[in-house]
């Protein structure tokens, strides 16, 4: 009788898993679309306390610290970020040590290197070219990982033109990484990385001055998305206006 119990206790388990991590991408979900970034840090110190962690726990949980240092850079937040960034780069180094999929621990390679850049300007000419590597190797080894197209994009978008930098192959990447998103619908839904994903394609649109488009994107996330608030009531308005003035 003792393998039925074990059975039983190890389907328990699962569902308690699944159960969790439904909770935890619901929750951050819901902080990025109502951009409650301090609902989003109470979840990834939540999980940041679950032990022991699987494998498939800490990949979520590096894509969420992931989400978060690149808001504490953007909101000059540096001892933070610097903070979160050290410890997704121990989970990053941890699932590599696993194996767990060198495509996608290229890619967050990239973006913490992007990230580094953020942190620090003065290291931009020897950080940059890694974060550009990484993202390289990222697509060869998966060149239906549209991760790795999302961090070369990033790499072209945030690089100065006279670096080399450009707007223009930046919306190349992250329209072909939203075609490879698309190609799998069921795992974008209630996902943060996808929202965000068009948020670039708009950024993207709007300094190329390709305002309908802008637009166009505008409203492709709120129909994917009614609550995004971000892009209701900042960045669709700001289009808008930019139409008109254009006329």
């Amino acid at each position: 009788m003792e393998r039925p119990k074990n059975i039983v206790f190890t389907i328990l388990l699962m569902l308690l898993f699944f159960h969790a991590t439904a909770s935890f991408r619901t929750e951050i979900y819901q902080s990025f679309i109502s951009n409650d970034m301090n609902r989003w840090k109470n979840v990834i110190d939540k999980m940041n306390l679950i032990q022991p962690r699987t494998d498939e726990l800490r990949l979520e949980l590096l894509n969420y610290q992931y989400g978060y240092i690149g808001f504490c850079i953007g909101n000059k937040q540096p001892s933070e970020a610097k903070k979160y960034l050290a410890l997704a780069e121990d989970n990053l180094a941890f699932l590599e040590k696993s194996g767990k999929n060198p495509s996608l621990m290229n890619a967050y390679k990239s973006a913490f290197y992007g990230y580094k850049v953020g942190l620090n300007k003065i290291q931009a000419p020897f950080l940059g070219p890694k974060s550009v590597e990484f993202a390289k190797t990222a697509i060869a080894l998966d060149d239906k990982n549209p991760y790795g197209f999302i961090q070369i994009g990033n790499a072209e978008f945030y690089m100065p033109e006279i670096f080399g930098g450009s707007k223009k192959k930046a919306l190349e990447f992250y329209l072909k990484a939203e075609k490879l998103m698309l190609r799998e619908p069921e795992n974008i839904q209630n996902d943060w990385n996808y929202l965000s994903l068009l948020v670039m394609i708009i950024q993207c649109n709007k300094e190329l001055k390709q305002y309908k488009m802008a637009k166009t994107y505008c409203e492709k996330a709120l129909k994917t998305e009614p609550g995004y608030l971000w892009v209701k009531i900042d960045l669709l308005p700001k289009i808008e206006n930019l139409i008109k003035n254009q006329k």
